[in-house]
């Protein structure tokens, strides 16, 4: 059997073992042992000494030894445990009050939260998977459009093959010896522009056909808020930093409410501290990132500079040629000699 037979027969068989339900993972790592153990046979040599045998551990120990391919657990770990604290669903329910205004209010929240849920995961068959679980169901409530609905999931969910940090990217470029950094900065571009041309194709289709996407019933666009929230946006603001700060510099109609709204002067203090740590993370992000692209590589090239001058020789220090002179010096009588000025000075 040729090799290209061998070839047309695994990957048939791929798609046939994977098409009855075995995991992927195990399907090509077996396959490629069975083949590969059957291409390397050799009848004149015990079956032990096979070539496949080292290869498989000569591409396991890469593996295991490949500091980009680390990454790609921790990523994983880090989508678990937002899916398993519930973060999805109230960033989902969020984002859909924050946009109640625009058209295809449920279409745009789940295609947001597909970009940077992508963002914070890298995987795409996840996205997809924990997005149907819990957008497309409200979105089919609510009267969308099934082409709709099922494709701002599904072409949401494919924006976390280019955005950044993609566990695809992370392969090829282990697979292809590529900077990582370089290829995240190739595909962020594309990937946010695609998914800014996503969100015109839903708004623009809403607009045109609004049966596509209705809007949502008024008692689904409120939130049932504490009496203390409530008494804030009635007495102070309906801006809610506004009125925070307002309650930390008069704090008294807060503290006089009513046994159900009222709030002490320390949860006051603590509620400015929760609406001010956004901008306060925000800044501090913002000049640690202007430090380490900035401030830390001039000072790394000024150490480097140093270090390398003091392991360099310096240059050899030579005499002047000692010039006679025939002048007469006053200052030292009648002395004839070299003129230099240390000479003078042992003269006086």
């Amino acid at each position: 059997m040729g090799d290209p037979i061998i070839g047309l027969v695994m990957l048939g068989l791929i798609v046939v073992v994977i098409m009855l339900g075995f995991p992927t993972a195990f399907t090509l790592m077996g396959l490629g042992m069975a083949f590969g153990f059957y291409s390397f046979y050799d009848p004149s040599e015990a079956w032990t000494s096979n070539k496949i045998f080292t290869l498989m551990v000569q591409r396991t120990y890469g593996g295991m030894t490949n500091d980009t391919l680390l990454s790609i657990p921790l990523f994983v770990l880090m989508g678990y445990v937002m899916e398993r604290g519930a973060l999805v669903d109230k960033m989902f329910h969020s984002v859909q009050l924050a946009f109640r205004r625009m058209p295809a209010s449920l279409a745009v929240a789940t295609l947001v939260i597909c970009t940077f849920w992508g963002i914070a995961s890298g995987l795409v068959g996840a996205v997809v998977v924990l997005m149907g679980v819990i957008a497309l169901k409200p979105m089919l409530n609510a009267g969308y459009d099934v082409r709709l609905a099922s494709g701002v999931i599904t072409a949401g969910g494919t924006l976390g093959i280019l955005i950044p940090p993609s566990v695809m990217i992370i392969v090829y470029a282990a697979v292809a010896g590529q900077s990582v950094v370089k290829l995240y900065a190739a595909a962020m571009l594309p990937g946010f522009f695609l998914a800014f041309l996503y969100l015109v194709y839903i708004i623009g289709w809403a607009l045109i056909d609004p049966k596509v996407a209705p809007k949502l019933p008024a008692d689904q666009l409120k939130v049932d808020i504490p009496p203390w929230l409530a008494f804030m946006r009635d007495h102070y603001s309906q801006n809610m930093l506004i009125a925070t700060l307002k309650a930390l510099v008069n704090p008294s109609p807060l503290m006089n409410a009513p046994s159900d709204a009222r709030l002490s002067y320390g949860g006051i203090f603590k509620n400015v501290l929760s609406s001010l740590f956004p901008l306060a993370f925000g800044v501090a992000l913002a000049a640690g990132t202007w430090w380490y692209a900035v401030i830390h590589p001039e000072n790394e090239f000024r150490e480097s500079q140093a270090v390398f001058a003091t392991a360099l020789p310096g240059p050899e220090v030579v005499a002047p040629t000692a010039k006679k002179t025939s002048r007469r010096r006053n200052s030292v009588g009648n002395w004839r000699g070299y003129g230099f000025k240390r000479t003078l000075e042992q003269c006086w």
